[in-house]
């Protein structure tokens, strides 16, 4: 009798199924982004042309992997200008197994963004929700969904580590980056970086390694630059936005904010630019190191300027040689300067 109660217990125990183990509730949450988000990402492979020097004939070799995700239902995608740098060809490999040619669109190399184009007869993935890169906050969770060394579809979490973060490449230095210690690694490059709601947040960009792989060091485009700088890509294939002539850092109008002035803080002017053409005042350094503030523009073409995407996207209005005109603050007073934007490829 006790030999057949055990066996009946164990065949109990052993009907119980291997997946019926309890997931906790951010377990679930995180599955849950991942499955959601899976299919607006694309595995991206490169080719370059190549011609044998024996038989003359020209064939594609592939040059390089990457990653990108849906930007809209047109079948427009982003990635990483570095991605598809010098490539001849691109492959884009859906999550439903189809791989189809993908088309070049835009490039951004200051941003290092790009946008290529897909046909697709149906079935278009959805396109990825956007959030707010200016609202982000160090310590808040984040996950990387991309294609590191070949390995589709990988998800890595971490937080944001840092923002306003600059980093050189080769097309430059690129500012304002996000920073996270969620595992970027090659074939990463042009992923998206999401938020705990499924928000991209950022293009993951490049690591900071001794290596070439993860150290826990990642860098992203803040989403409130690509959703500036994609549009015009897609509409006209280049981004050129015109220039006031000068430079700004964003950490400076962080701390005019801490003190109660919005706006963006003009460190420098460009010798014979349109900001110094107007008599905009830059900050200088005393004597005794103290720094003493110029000019803090506060709107441009009427919009309001708090910082220096406010400024940017007031920018994108306007076309190089259009006239503008800017309140700047100077001490406690307001002033009106008029100026002609200039283009960012004059010399």
């Amino acid at each position: 009798m006790i030999r057949h109660l055990v066996s009946a217990v164990f065949f109990l125990v052993a009907a119980v199924p291997v997946n019926a183990q309890q997931l906790t509730a951010p377990e679930e949450r995180l599955i849950g982004l991942f499955e959601q988000s899976k299919s607006s990402v694309v595995a991206i492979t490169t080719g370059q042309q190549v011609i044998d020097r024996f038989s003359r004939r020209t064939e594609i070799v592939p040059s390089g992997t990457g990653s990108g995700f849906f930007w809209d239902v047109e079948g427009h995608i982003v990635t990483n200008a570095h991605v598809i740098r010098g490539a001849s060809r691109a492959d884009i490999s859906l999550a439903d197994g189809r791989v189809v040619p993908a088309r070049l669109v835009g490039v951004a190399p200051k941003y290092d963004l790009a946008v290529l184009s897909i046909d697709l007869a149906s079935d278009s993935p959805a396109a990825m929700p956007t959030g707010d890169s200016d609202a982000l906050r160090v310590g808040q969770s984040v996950l990387a969904i991309g294609n590191p060394f070949g390995l589709d579809w990988t998800l890595t979490t971490g937080i944001v580590s840092a923002l306003n973060r600059e980093i050189p490449t080769d097309f430059g230095t690129i500012e304002g980056l996000v920073q996270t210690d969620a595992a970027i690694n090659p074939g990463n490059s042009g992923g998206p970086l999401l938020d705990s709601s499924g928000r991209v947040i950022g293009v993951n960009t490049a690591i900071y390694s001794a290596s070439g792989s993860s150290a826990g060091i990642g860098f992203a485009v803040p989403i409130d630059t690509v959703a500036r700088v994609v549009p015009q890509l897609i509409a006209k294939g280049e981004y050129r936005p015109p220039i006031l002539g000068i430079r700004f850092d964003p950490r400076m109008d962080a701390i005019a904010q801490r003190n109660g002035l919005n706006g963006v803080v003009v460190l420098d002017v460009e010798p014979g630019g349109p900001a110094e053409a107007s008599g905009m005042i830059p900050a200088r350094r005393a004597r005794d190191g103290a720094f003493i503030p110029g000019d803090i523009i506060q709107t441009l073409g009427g919009r309001n300027v708090n910082d220096g995407d406010d400024l940017q996207a007031a920018l994108d209005d306007f076309e190089p040689g259009d006239e503008v005109t800017l309140d700047v603050l100077r001490g406690s007073e307001t002033r009106e300067l008029t100026l002609r934007l200039a283009s960012p490829f004059e010399p």
